[in-house]
Formats: structure tokens, C-alpha cells, sequence
């Protein structure tokens, strides 16, 4: 018996299982993709992650995953820049920050860390701008705005209070996945750059795939890892994933006037808001059709300092599009995005309405959430004997990836699982009750 296991994806979902497999147990791999690894959506992520979530099985997952992140970092010199500044969910609503308080204790249960409330900013520890050891976790919630603006002076003063994730920070995806496929090629990983065309079934087990190229590999198993592509991938084995894909875009924008401090964390502003267009604008705009940005604006407008200390840009992000779709390359564009995202952004930091009257140098780039209904990954088997989803990451895709690698080779390997493990398997969409919860559940999307 042929025991390859074939991953089919280069992104961080494969290169993630790749190397998991081939450096933690030794599995003979080969990673297919036709494009080159970590470009299709994977290099346009914010490069995020956190354990603030609210459900305790993607705690669970996130927790693992932040764990196998640290290790990496030990195991690499930190080559991919780990830090933990956290996120600062902000509010200028007393109900909002009520309601924070309630879910603080629900998601710390999961795991998530200890809740430190804070009326006065005395005890508070600021996050260090470098590295992520010795560092709390849970949360620190300033019920005051007073509590907030000492260490946050550049917030809004209409904020109310705001929610310090700690266990929650950004690094340099590029360079973990990069540092990740090497490992995984001196581990004896082959990466070739083709593309299945094919998944060969017999007796109800995967015995191999057919390239585009004429290629056959004969294998044992298949990890779908093809992110925006996976429904596709999982048609040739006659297995319908309930997916969907949904354009996101971010702009980098250069903070020449250092608005926003280098050292400042993933800022997000919790509430809905309307952009402050004048009679003109709002005319312009009707005209151009663009009612999607005249109303009630959505939650989490948000966004980052990126790069070093001598870096000037800032990620602004803020989806207010809801546009499902089926992938296409290049991501539709939105010329609006830059002065929208700068417009949200100077409700949170009155500052950054400065460059209203001129912009700054702005970049704009995007991918898809390709996402389940109740926002969680696939990961495990499905379908034939043999063949595994690693899919369905959504916004989190690196954050999750190493977590979600572990969990698959756990199946692969028949390692012991997680408590959290069915929760991921498409077989819970099988359950009626379950189907019912995920309409009125979060989802924990930013």
C-alpha cells in the first residue's frame, strides 16, 4: 500500500500540513498546487491571530494553535516576528460595554484566560511592543472611560470603555509559511506546481490523483487544503461542502503624520456607525449608486500598525460589503475603500481625520473568506476512506492553520483527538439541532 499523503493547496492551509506531517511524524508528503506557494490568498491576510472567540471549541483550536505558534517561534529564532500586542475592541455604548462584561466570563470559562475589570488604569500592564513572552491572558475590560484613555490617549472621547484581548497579536505569515515549507522539503516534502485534476476512488478509499500535467500519484490519503478552491476540489469525490466565498479587502496606508503610535495594538471599533459626507458627497454618491456607504455603517471597523518601529503604515480594514461570490482573480476592486476605511477609522482615532482632506499614499489588496455556515473550519475526514478537509478558514486562516494541521494529522495519524475534534467535522451539519443553533450563534468574524 502506497502510504503518500497528498495535500493538495500551497497556501498556509498546506504548507501548515505539510509540515506537520512530514516533520512531527514523519509521513511521506507531496504538496500540489499550481501556483506559487503562499500567493493566492494566504499573502493577503492581516497576519492576526487571537483566542478570543465565543465558543469553546474554536477556544479550543485557537489556544492549540497559538501553543504550536510559540513553539515555532522558540524553534525558528522567531523568525516570523511573533508579537502580542492584543486587540482593543472599543465602544462608545454603555450596553455594548454591559454586554462585554457577561460575555468576558462566558469566553474565559472556554479558556480564553482571566477577566481583570479596571474602573481606574492604576493595575493595568501594557503590552510590550516586542515579542509575546511573559505576557497576561484573557482580558483586561476598562469600565470607565477615564480607565481607557491614560494608556490610550488617541481613542476617541467618545469611547465609554474597551476590551484588551491579550493572547492575541500579528507576525509575518510570509515568513512562517516560508520557514514551514523548508522544513517540511528537508523532512523529504515534494512540492510540485500542477494541479489535481482528478482523485482515484476504489472500494470507497482514495488510492491516488492524476495531474493536469499526465502526472499519476498513488497515495492513501488526500488533505483538501485549497482554500478559496476547495468546493471544487471536493466535487471530485462527489462531496458537496457547504462554502461560501466572500470578498474582503485591506489598505495599507502611510501614517506620515505618526497619527497612531508604532507600538499601539490591533485597534477596532465595536459599533455601527455613519460616515459624515457632506450634501454634496452624499449627492455624488447617490448618483454613482453607492447607498452602501450612505446608511448605517457595520461594526469593527479596525486596524494596525505595520512593520517596524521606523515603519509609517497603518492596515485599515472594514467590511461593509457583504459581497458572496464565487472566486475570481483579481478580487473586484472598490475605489471608495481607502477614504471609507479613513472616514471609520477617525471615529476611533479622531486623529487619523487629518488626512480626510487628502488621503495618504494608500495600497488596497484582498482575498475571499471562504467560510461555513457557522463560521468554523472543516477539518477532518470526509467522503472516501482516505480523503481530509483543511478548509474553510475564513478570516483566520492564519492563526488557525497550525492548530487546524495538528488536528488533521491527528486524524491522518490516528493520534489522540482533542475534545474539540467533532466540532469540526462536516458531519455536524447532519445534526437538525445544530443547524438551528448556528443562525443565532456568533461567529466570532471580525
Amino acid at each position: 500500500m502506497n502510504n503518500r499523503i497528498v495535500v493538495i493547496g500551497a497556501g498556509i492551509a498546506g504548507v501548515a500540513t505539510a509540515h506537520r506531517l512530514a516533520v512531527d511524524h514523519g509521513a511521506e508528503v507531496t504538496i500540489v498546487d499550481p501556483r506559487p506557494p503562499l500567493t493566492l490568498t494566504s499573502d493577503k491576510s492581516t497576519e492576526c491571530y487571537r483566542n478570543w472567540w465565543p465558543n469553546q471549541p474554536m477556544v479550543g483550536l485557537m489556544n492549540r494553535s497559538i501553543d504550536l505558534l510559540e513553539e515555532m517561534s522558540e524553534r525558528s529564532r522567531n523568525v516570523f516576528g511573533l508579537s502580542r500586542r492584543g486587540y482593543l475592541f472599543v465602544t462608545s455604548r454603555e450596553d455594548t460595554l454591559s454586554s462585554w462584561q457577561e460575555q468576558a466570563s462566558a469566553i474565559s470559562s472556554y479558556g480564553a484566560g482571566a477577566v481583570r475589570i479596571h474602573d481606574e488604569p492604576a493595575r493595568y500592564r501594557p503590552a510590550s511592543p516586542h515579542g509575546y513572552q511573559n505576557e497576561p491572558d484573557g482580558i483586561d475590560l476598562f469600565t470607565t472611560a477615564e480607565s481607557l484613555r491614560q494608556p490610550f490617549p488617541y481613542v476617541s472621547a467618545e469611547a465609554v470603555g474597551a476590551m484588551h484581548v491579550r493572547r492575541a497579536g500579528w507576525f509575518s505569515a510570509q515568513q512562517l509559511g516560508s520557514w514551514m515549507l523548508d522544513q517540511a522539503k528537508e523532512a523529504g516534502t515534494i512540492h510540485l506546481v500542477d494541479e489535481v485534476v482528478d482523485i482515484e476512488v476504489a472500494a470507497g478509499a482514495v488510492v491516488g490523483v492524476r495531474l493536469a500535467s499526465g502526472e499519476r500519484i498513488g497515495c492513501s490519503a488526500v488533505v483538501n487544503a485549497a482554500g478559496p478552491l476547495a468546493a471544487d476540489v471536493a466535487k471530485l469525490v462527489e462531496l458537496e461542502l457547504p462554502l461560501r466565498s466572500e470578498v474582503h479587502l485591506k489598505v495599507a496606508f502611510r501614517d506620515h503624520l505618526g497619527v497612531i503610535p508604532r507600538d499601539a495594538p490591533m485597534l477596532i471599533w465595536s459599533d455601527p456607525q455613519h460616515l459624515d459626507w457632506d450634501e454634496e458627497e452624499r449627492a455624488v454618491l447617490t448618483e454613482a449608486g453607492r447607498s452602501d456607504v450612505l446608511g448605517e455603517m457595520p461594526v469593527y471597523c479596525h486596524g494596525r500598525p505595520e512593520g517596524g518601529a521606523e515603519s509609517p503604515y497603518f492596515l485599515g480594514l472594514w467590511e461593509y460589503h457583504g459581497e458572496v461570490r464565487q472566486p475570481v482573480w483579481p478580487v473586484p476592486e472598490d475605489d471608495l475603500y481607502p477614504e471609507v476605511v479613513a472616514r471609520g477609522l477617525s471615529t476611533m482615532i479622531p486623529g487619523f481625520g487629518r488626512y480626510l482632506d487628502r488621503l495618504p499614499q494608500s495600497n488596497v489588496d484582498g482575498g475571499y473568506y471562504t467560510k461555513t455556515p457557522d463560521n468554523r473550519p472543516l477539518i477532518g475526514p470526509a467522503g472516501p476512506a482516505g480523503f481530509h478537509l483543511a478548509c474553510g478558514y475564513s478570516g483566520f486562516g492564519v492563526m488557525v492553520a497550525s492548530g487546524a494541521a495538528d488536528l488533521v494529522s491527528k486524524h491522518l495519524t490516528s493520534g489522540p483527538l482533542p475534545d474539540y475534534a467533532d466540532a469540526f467535522l462536516l458531519t455536524r451539519y447532519d445534526n437538525p439541532r445544530y443547524l438551528e443553533s448556528v443562525s443565532k450563534a456568533d461567529s466570532g468574524q471580525l
